[in-house]
């Protein structure tokens, strides 16, 4: 049965059996609002009226209560951490709440976002085959569950967005008997569990059923973290490929931004890239050298954090110009050869591993990534274009343990066979291909196997109509592009900062913002009344900016330079 819950943050519909109880109604409004403290649920059947506390019946069905399907019962709780909220929880109540305590991952607001949405997919009343009266409902014009298969097909999605995924899971996990399961989501592990559970000497002395771990069949992931990639605004892209424009060597930069929801699958979600920034590297004509971790991350990373924007993923070219005087390019990547090579399939991985996606309901508080990869290179067309990818879950797992290393061939990812000597345990790895009949054969990955197996693909695009968060011209100098004669330094300052009355667009730059910060004349006042203005361009911050005493003396050594 179907019961909806109306409360201060929403309404809720939850699904479940005649048979449930109380307490699974709890546990899954404690998972949809994230907010509350589950132990203050109170229902009434009219607003405003005193209710019943939920933990007093917490074992009683929904049927001994006397609810029927699409009952609307109107919720009251308290907000986690509120002071009157009750010290002594009952069990019952505990199990469906997320763990408590300094070691719990709080959810960031776009989880909260998405979980309180109620992601059914709605349909019309189907002339044809409805024949109840207009406020009826029939499963003919049920909303439909985001995974539905029938959708998924007709709609030609590959992969589940991770919402989607995590609620089915949740779907799968309640319609068990007496289940109270919390952490649904569990990171792939592919080593040798140490210590082993039956006690013996830890491998390589010993290995039994319980420690070794399971033949790995590797598949393409359902779901992926991220959907889409939004560049906003097409400039960023422009701007990043000026340095491969004007020296042909290859390129490398980090992407900040934002996350948000992303509408055009269910509960999607989209990175909203802001901003490349550019660090030191050697680039070659085909290929570059990276040095991790790189020089000045964190201090970039604070002043992305301080303009509101967090770190994406990582971008890089892969171009060659065709040589026929109309911009054209080579395309390297497509469906006979690859398009994410084992190196960068590794690289990828490692960066995902590094940028773990903290979530409560993981083993561990800890889920994948949602730190993307994007690639720059020709199409088959001859056309520069974007494309956007993620490392697969198992992909960041058997990199935890090496068992996986890039080879020559692009295309083949190898399996990392262990030496003489080595205590390393390497599993059966098998994929399953279907063959010219259609038929599905399974193959032993070793020593190699396709690397697309351990690929997510993503879409891409710019919005319509772009509102970047960094609205300047863009003329700043790029940072480390020393080798092609672009180099920051007081005068390009003074020229952005001088040559014009102080506006939105002189300082909207992130780069230029990096730069005068580097500077250290700015107090921390300053420099964050110059990045509020950078970022939300508002003229009454730009007047604070003017009269703060640190950009002043900025001012008159720029002046007096």
């Amino acid at each position: 049965m179907i019961l909806r819950f109306r409360g201060r943050d929403g309404t809720f519909r939850i699904d479940l059996p005649a048979d449930a109880t109380i307490s699974d109604v709890v546990q899954q409004l404690s998972l949809r609002i994230p907010s509350a403290q589950p132990s203050t649920f109170t229902f009434s059947d009219a607003p405003n009226r005193p209710g019943q506390l939920a933990t007093e019946v917490l074992s009683k069905t929904v049927s001994d209560l006397g609810l029927k399907h699409g009952d609307l019962l109107f919720l009251a709780y308290d907000s986690a951490g509120t002071g009157d909220a009750a010290t002594d929880t009952p069990d019952a109540t505990n199990a469906s709440a997320r763990p408590a305590g300094p070691a719990a991952v709080s959810l960031s607001d776009l989880d909260k976002k998405l979980l309180a949405i109620d992601g059914r997919i709605k349909r019309p009343r189907d002339p044809k085959f409805c024949k109840h009266a207009a406020n009826g409902m029939c499963e003919y014009c049920s909303p439909l569950e985001p995974w539905d298969p029938a959708y998924i097909e007709e709609h030609k999605i590959k992969h589940l967005s991770f919402h989607t995924y995590l609620r089915q899971l949740q779907h799968q996990q309640h319609s068990e008997v007496g289940s109270t399961v919390t952490k649904f989501l569990s990171q792939p592990f592919y080593g040798v569990k140490k210590p082993c559970p039956n006690k013996h000497a830890p491998w390589p002395n010993g290995i039994c059923s319980k420690c070794q771990p399971s033949a790995i069949t590797l598949q393409q992931q359902q779901f992926r973290m991220v959907d889409h990639v939004e560049f906003a605004s097409p400039s960023i892209i422009n701007r990043f490929l000026d340095s491969w424009r004007s020296s042909g060597l290859q390129r490398f930069g980090y992407m900040f931004g934002t996350l948000k929801p992303y509408t055009d699958v269910p509960l999607g979600i989209k990175a909203v890239v802001e901003v490349i920034y550019e660090p030191p590297q050697r680039d070659e004509s085909d290929g570059l050298q990276l040095t991790l971790p790189w020089d000045d991350e964190d201090r970039i990373n604070h002043i992305a954090s301080e303009c509101g924007l967090v770190p994406l993923g990582a971008i890089f070219t892969d171009l060659t110009d065709a040589g026929n005087g109309d911009g054209s390019v080579i395309c390297r990547r497509h469906a006979n050869s690859y398009f994410l090579s084992s190196l960068e399939v590794c690289f990828a991985a490692e960066m995902q591993r590094r940028h773990r996606l903290k979530i409560p309901f993981a083993e561990n508080d800890e889920f994948s990534s949602r730190y993307v990869t994007c690639v720059i290179s020709g199409n088959t067309k001859g056309e520069i274009e974007v494309s956007a990818y993620q490392a697969s879950a198992a992909a960041e797992s058997m990199l935890d343990v090496d068992l996986i290393e890039p080879s020559t061939d692009p295309g083949q990812m190898l399996v990392k066979l262990p030496q003489s000597g080595s205590d390393r345990y390497v599993p059966d790895i098998f994929y399953r291909k279907v063959n010219k009949y259609g038929v599905g054969e399974q193959h032993s990955a070793k020593p190699a196997f396709p690397v697309e197996y351990l690929i997510v693909t993503l879409s891409h695009g710019f919005p319509s109509e772009p509102q970047p968060v960094f609205s300047g011209p863009g003329a700043f100098p790029v940072e480390n592009r020393g080798y092609i004669g672009e180099t920051a330094d007081t005068a390009s300052v003074k020229k952005a900062v001088l040559n014009n009355a102080l506006n939105v667009s002189s300082v909207s730059d992130f780069h230029l913002l990096c730069y005068i910060q580097s500077m250290n004349i700015l107090d921390e006042e300053g420099f964050k009344l110059l990045v509020e203005f950078a970022t939300t361009h508002e003229e009454n911050v730009g007047l604070k900016l003017e009269s703060n005493a640190s950009w002043q003396t900025f001012v008159m050594i720029l002046e007096s330079s």
